[in-house]
């Protein structure tokens, strides 16, 4: 069965098919829908029935916790049992918009929901089309990324149909999403609150409104013995088909580096992508390479990385090298989407040349 499709504009929100996505997802259902950041795909966050479908449909390990999204903020203290002081600083900031808080559960949200835990993720999310959606749902939709589980995030609802089509009930088609990554996501269950998850909402940005905010070593390093507290901490995610890596040192060291994998591979007869910038796009003259965005503005290159990493699905490359991108303000969350997706492989450029030089 292919899922009803209902296109609309968050300025001309269609209410009928909303009220229809509202239904389905109180009888059990799956819907996707638009956000700012990427595409969910809802269930009812109070049912554990509709919990499991989702982990069904995308093939997710049922101990990666779900996020539960909310449209009024007076819901929040019906699924948590407590919001510490820093926890309403930082909503009354940044809600609606990018941010995911963990807090303690009340026992009205299913364990099925929290993969397990006594915690659960809340959002709310600024998009009038989820806004709508949640509120004609009953107020708390469970939602993950709208993909299957590991490939990129879906930006787009043509995303949502290639991936999920045949397996949900319902994709609100919403246009392209704004932000084009995930949720800030931060852990309240702490003394001090820990990012779990990098995103628009920056760890300075944190800082500055909260004062003490430190990063989960886990980001770093991924340790597969602990149970994941969020969204995206222990599996590989946001993979294309082929192998990515990423390709780090000065801006000379990347392009001639890649150049030479790219070239190799062609006397080979094997064709690989390279992801480059507006800046550096013009100076590859081997593989197929796309631009992601610009370092000067550089959410064009949050707002494109998933797209260009589903695009090279259809382009037969034998290998992606990505230029690294350490930018200002959102260069974290973007390097840790990108090292998700290349399975944490590097090419650090002045360690290969120290290497060669000493022979090793």
């Amino acid at each position: 069965m292919k899922a009803e499709i209902a296109v609309m504009t968050a300025e001309n929100i269609d209410r009928k098919a909303i009220a229809r996505g509202g239904e389905i997802l109180k009888n059990g259902g799956l819907v996707a829908f638009p956000t700012e950041t990427v595409y969910g795909l809802g269930g009812n966050a109070l049912d554990p029935k509709a919990s499991m479908k989702i982990y069904a449909a995308k093939g997710r390990p049922s101990d990666n916790p779900l996020i539960v999204h909310i449209a009024d903020i007076r819901d929040l203290d019906k699924i948590v049992t407590e919001v510490p002081e820093k926890a309403r600083v930082l909503a009354e900031k940044y809600w609606p918009g990018p941010l995911t808080m963990i807090l303690p559960k009340a026992d009205i949200v299913p364990k099925e929901t929290t993969g397990g835990l006594d915690s659960v993720a809340v959002r709310f999310p600024s998009d009038p089309i989820a806004q709508e959606l949640i509120l004609a749902a009953g107020g708390y939709v469970a939602a993950p990324s709208a993909n299957t589980s590991g490939r990129p995030s879906p930006t787009t609802a043509g995303h949502v149909a290639e991936d999920l089509g045949e397996a949900i009930d319902m994709i609100i088609d919403g246009g392209q999403v704004n932000i084009g990554l995930e949720s800030t996501i931060v852990d309240f269950t702490e003394d001090i609150p820990v990012v779990l998850r990098p995103g628009y909402i920056s760890l300075e940005m944190l800082r500055e409104t909260l004062g003490d905010v430190r990063m989960d070593k886990g980001l770093i390093k991924p340790d597969s013995k602990v149970h994941p507290k969020a969204p995206g901490m222990k599996y590989r995610h946001y993979a294309p088909k082929a192998d990515l890596a990423i390709v780090e040192g000065s801006t000379e060291g990347v392009i001639a580096e890649i150049e030479k994998r790219a070239g190799e591979a062609e006397e080979k007869g094997l064709t690989v992508g390279i992801i480059a910038t507006d800046e550096t796009k013009g100076r590859y003259s081997h593989g197929i390479v796309k631009s992601i965005g610009s370092r000067e503005q550089e959410e064009t290159i949050a707002h494109h990385l998933y797209e260009v990493l589903r695009d090279f699905d259809s382009c037969n490359v034998s290998a992606i090298y990505s230029e690294a991108f350490f930018t200002p303000r959102m260069g974290q969350a973007i390097m840790n989407r990108l090292l998700k997706a290349a399975g944490h492989k590097i090419i650090n450029v002045e360690e290969e040349k120290e290497n060669d030089s000493t022979g090793m």
